[in-house]
């Protein structure tokens, strides 16, 4: 094969290129674009640092104003509650009152009621004696043929009554 009898006449100039090729490469990736990309690496871990720091900030202040805020609502309740209590307590005692003024009003209406059925109690006891008195006068005068006065027929009926 004729190349490789060639090789040591031209292995020298291969290699020289090779050596020339690679170390244009060398310099034009790693002292051109090498720099570039590790410059945007570090921009871009410095962004995204910062960015962290941001939100770890951003998630503090929301974090603050949670608490700030459960804090107002929990005085929001506490407020909410005592007026509650407070109007329970106000309509409680105005219940009371009402309660009281009507009874007091049941109250009267029943003395009345009770004064009332005694005096007609009374003057129906009172009635019934003087109708057994009559009635006890006439039966005497029929029966027994005997004047009896009223004071003593009412006096009779009123001993039956007390005995009976």
């Amino acid at each position: 094969m004729p190349q490789i009898a060639q090789m040591s006449e031209i292995w020298s100039s291969q290699l020289f290129w090779l050596l020339v090729i690679f170390g244009l490469v060398y310099v034009v990736i790693g002292r051109g674009m090498v720099p570039k990309v590790m410059q945007t690496v570090g921009l871009r871990d410095s962004q995204i640092a910062g960015d962290l720091a941001a939100a770890q900030a951003a998630r503090d202040a929301a974090d603050e104003a949670e608490e700030a805020w459960r804090k107002r609502e929990n005085e929001n309740r506490e407020r909410a509650q005592d007026l509650v209590n407070e109007a329970k307590a106000k309509a409680q005692a105005s219940t009371e009152a009402k309660l009281a003024e009507v009874q007091a009003g049941i109250d009267s209406q029943l003395e009345e009621a009770e004064a009332r059925i005694a005096a007609s109690r009374a003057e129906a006891a009172a009635e019934i004696e003087s109708v057994a008195a009559d009635a006890a006068q006439d039966i005497a005068s029929r029966l027994a043929s005997v004047s009896v006065t009223q004071a003593t027929a009412r006096k009779a009926v009123q001993e039956a009554m007390i005995h009976g």
